[in-house]
């Protein structure tokens, strides 16, 4: 496919032009490989942080839940 594109800055187009040239590859190839991250990267949901995930209640008599399932899974601490 052929396409016309405006409002390309002269500057990077050129290291983008002369980069590609350096790897060996088609202008044509190394834009269609920069549009598909670019594409991907902006499709993707963003992952929540692990400080960013808020507390949530249990409810009453779970205080302990996580001693509780440790001693489960390790045994009693002595």
């Amino acid at each position: 496919m052929n396409v016309t594109v405006r409002g390309v800055d002269a500057e990077v187009f050129r290291r983008f032009k002369a980069k590609a040239a350096e790897e060996g590859v088609k202008l044509g190839e190394a834009l269609t490989q920069a549009m598909e991250i670019w594409v991907k990267q902006r499709s993707a949901k963003p992952r929540a942080r692990l400080l960013e995930i808020n507390p949530f209640n249990w409810g009453k008599g779970s205080e302990r839940a996580s001693v509780e399932v440790d001693e489960i899974l390790y045994g009693r601490s002595q």
